[in-house]
């Protein structure tokens, strides 16, 4: 990546890192390191756990400073607003396809512009933030990105299937639960299939890139079932 590149993007975000590796690390996605391994390349997906988190604490942080709402219904919006569909859209928002390095076959299978991938960058760039000056200066970035959407009334991330339907078969006393069916995949591309339990009977299979949103995409299959 060209050190304007480099600049491009901090402007984008509205920040200057003082230490330019970690934004390179960054945008370093596995398939790029496992292909130059020989010099000891390093991928973002470090970042991208500590970077989860950081989201997660920043909004709850806003949340409970601005919103005058139950902890039930902070929970839900925090979630709306961190869960994949919301940090892509933020990612198309930056441009981050535009800086993500991505190995020859992800490029070749446009891994670029893969909402997984991005949605991933996004979070291992709010990490590198956090650490390269802390969580005052991350957490300016990240409701300079994010709180226009929460304001927005007219703006929908995420549907909260699995709490729809705990709510819809809690009135039965039926218990609902998740089992992770199968991981596979390399690294850099994992599917998630998990299975969803009403009082031990299947009622749905969901496959995602990402365990949470494979147990999204279950709950909703079995919704769709218990309406019928």
């Amino acid at each position: 990546m060209k050190p304007v590149k480099l600049a491009e993007l901090e402007q984008k975000i509205g920040y200057t890192f003082a230490d330019k590796n970690k934004l390179l690390l960054a945008v370093t996605h596995s398939s790029y390191a496992n292909e130059h391994k020989g010099r000891k390349k390093e991928n973002n997906e470090r970042l991208e756990f500590l970077g989860d988190a950081v989201l997660d604490l920043v909004l709850a942080d806003y949340l409970y400073n601005n919103a005058h709402e139950s902890e039930g219904d902070m929970t839900k919006v925090r979630a709306s607003y961190v869960c994949e569909n919301a940090n892509y859209q933020y990612a198309i928002d930056l441009h981050l396809s535009d800086y993500i390095k991505v190995g020859h076959g992800e490029e070749e299978s446009g891994g670029r512009f893969k909402k997984v991938i991005m949605a991933d960058i996004f979070e291992a760039l709010m990490g590198a933030i956090y650490i390269d000056q802390g969580y005052a200066k991350a957490r300016q970035v990240i409701l300079h990105i994010v709180v226009p959407y929460i304001k927005n009334p007219d703006v929908t991330f995420f549907e909260d299937y699995k709490s729809a339907l705990q709510e819809a078969v809690q009135t039965d006393q039926k218990s609902v639960s998740y089992e992770l069916v199968k991981e596979e995949g390399p690294a850099h591309n994992r599917t998630f299939t998990t299975e969803v339990k009403v009082d031990d009977v299947s009622y749905g299979v969901g496959v995602a890139g990402s365990k949470k949103e494979s147990e999204q995409e279950a709950a909703r299959i079995a919704l769709s079932k218990l309406a019928k």
